[in-house]
């Protein structure tokens, strides 16, 4: 007598989704330096110079050249620091942001050589939930690393890591209830599709703007950056650690933001779709994707050169105090309305 675990259905044979599997990582490796390239081209234009443009064509080069320079580093660890924690904490950062970018959306079912398959990862029935579980183990990650380092100050930046994430989590996930309200699904193909007459992102711009500073904060971006507060805690929860495990930190974190951006993309802006009803053809879809999410990349820039970091009482109050009542608000007139319109 057997007994499964559960059911599973796939609609795509295991060669296709294998394939996906690399394509998507592919795409995770090549978008990170270009969006690494374009943050240090446009800050350096905010702040009225050149940035690189030694290495490579106009210093195309240069994120190939950093990523080199960190993994030939020399590895070492504290004497205080408990080793095989201080091995794993930066390798499940870099799952879990690989893991949330698995659900991103890039068009809808086609035909690939005969076989339907999706221009996606995967698409559960708890999209949003999904993301926020790999969220929870990389917090895992940073709370590990600092608390593995042996060094106060990388306990002090975990600290602040733990704290600032529970507490923006919060305010976001009550975003997004209003677009799973409006959209009757938790699917994100289907929240897409939802938004073949409209774009969330007017319907539900008071949950736009609190998802997206909530956002900043979960991915520890400024002004939100106190979890690596050079001036006060040296380098926060990755003090400690350099060469390869500094790149998988440092890769997680761009990579991070190209999940949010690409959850933004998908809940707010349509995904695929293109306004005005336009209808391109199935293999223009991924490109519109991913043109979406370098523009929200290139805002995460701008914010960055125009911001300066926050109090972390401040921090706490903007989430707790002002963030969290709001999307809450936001969720209670979302659910009155539809309710009402039906």
């Amino acid at each position: 007598m057997s007994f499964p675990l559960a059911a599973v259905d796939y609609i795509e044979p295991w060669w296709m989704v294998v394939i996906k599997c690399l394509v998507l990582a592919f795409i995770g490796l090549q978008l990170v330096p270009v969006v690494l390239l374009a943050e240090r081209k446009i800050l350096g234009r905010f702040q009225n110079r050149y940035g690189p443009n030694r290495v490579g064509i106009y210093g195309a080069g240069q994120p190939i050249a950093d990523i080199i320079k960190l993994l030939t580093k020399e590895d070492f660890r504290p004497r205080t620091a408990i080793g095989w924690l201080f091995f794993v904490a930066p390798i499940l950062s870099i799952v879990a942001a690989f893991g949330a970018l698995a659900i991103i959306p890039y068009g809808p079912v086609v035909d690939i050589f005969g076989v339907a398959t999706g221009l996606y990862g995967i698409d559960v029935s708890i999209g949003p939930l999904y993301v926020f579980a790999f969220g929870a183990i990389a917090f895992y990650g940073l709370m590990l690393g600092g608390w593995s380092s042996g060094s106060k100050y990388s306990f002090l930046g975990s600290m602040r890591a733990a704290a600032q994430l529970i507490s923006y989590e919060v305010a976001q996930g009550m975003a997004l209830i209003g677009v799973i309200i409006t959209a009757q699904t938790m699917s994100l193909t289907g929240i897409v599709e939802a938004q073949q007459g409209m774009w969330y992102v007017i319907p539900q711009f008071f949950g736009f703007i609190i998802f997206m500073v909530a956002s900043f904060a979960e991915t520890n971006r400024p002004p939100f950056d106190l979890t690596e507060a050079d001036a006060e805690l040296t380098g926060g929860y990755m003090t400690e650690f350099g060469g390869g495990r500094f790149t998988l930190y440092f890769f997680a974190e761009y990579l991070n933001m190209i999940v949010i951006s690409g959850m933004a993309t998908t809940l707010f802006l349509g995904g695929w779709l293109l306004p005005f009803g336009i209808d391109p053809p199935a293999w223009v879809d991924p490109f519109v994707v991913i043109a979406k999410i370098l523009a929200f990349v290139v805002f995460f820039i701008w914010v960055r050169a125009t911001l300066p970091r926050l109090r972390y009482d401040q921090l706490m109050s903007l989430g707790w105090k002002i963030l969290l009542p709001l999307s809450t608000l936001n969720a209670l007139v979302t659910a009155i309305v539809v309710v009402t319109l039906d």
